[in-house]
């Protein structure tokens, strides 16, 4: 059974950074694509970044391209995404997913965590 479980959330004061990971419980971790989307209240979930089985690419939301970075360790099945310069309007749960076939902007992912809470006050 896969599972992905996503850490590193928090509250934070805007112009701040955090640092959100992913851990992944699959063998095949290396061959999927890794995608970190989010969800603010009453607003539906968007597409934030994601990266490529490799790592050699990655794709961003126009809303963060510059304050956020994503990257992966295949040898620790794990995704990580470096939020700096955070703004109020970045406030949602953050959600990281998998999926083989997953590329660039895509929201067809098969397997999705339960979210971190990042909270940025002004």
């Amino acid at each position: 059974q896969v599972q992905l479980v996503e850490s590193g959330g928090g509250l934070v004061q805007a112009g701040g950074s955090l640092n959100l990971s992913c851990a992944a419980s699959m063998r095949t971790f290396s061959w999927h694509t890794m995608g970190w989307f989010r969800q603010a209240p009453g607003k539906e979930r968007e597409f934030v970044t994601s990266i490529n089985w490799s790592g050699g690419s990655t794709y961003y939301a126009a809303s963060v391209e510059g304050r956020f970075t994503i990257s992966r360790d295949n040898a620790k099945n794990t995704v990580y995404l470096q939020m700096n310069s955070l703004k109020p309007e970045d406030t949602a749960v953050y959600y990281c997913a998998a999926d083989l076939h997953a590329s660039g902007h895509s929201y067809n992912y098969n397997y999705w965590g339960q979210g971190t809470q990042v909270t940025v006050s002004s």
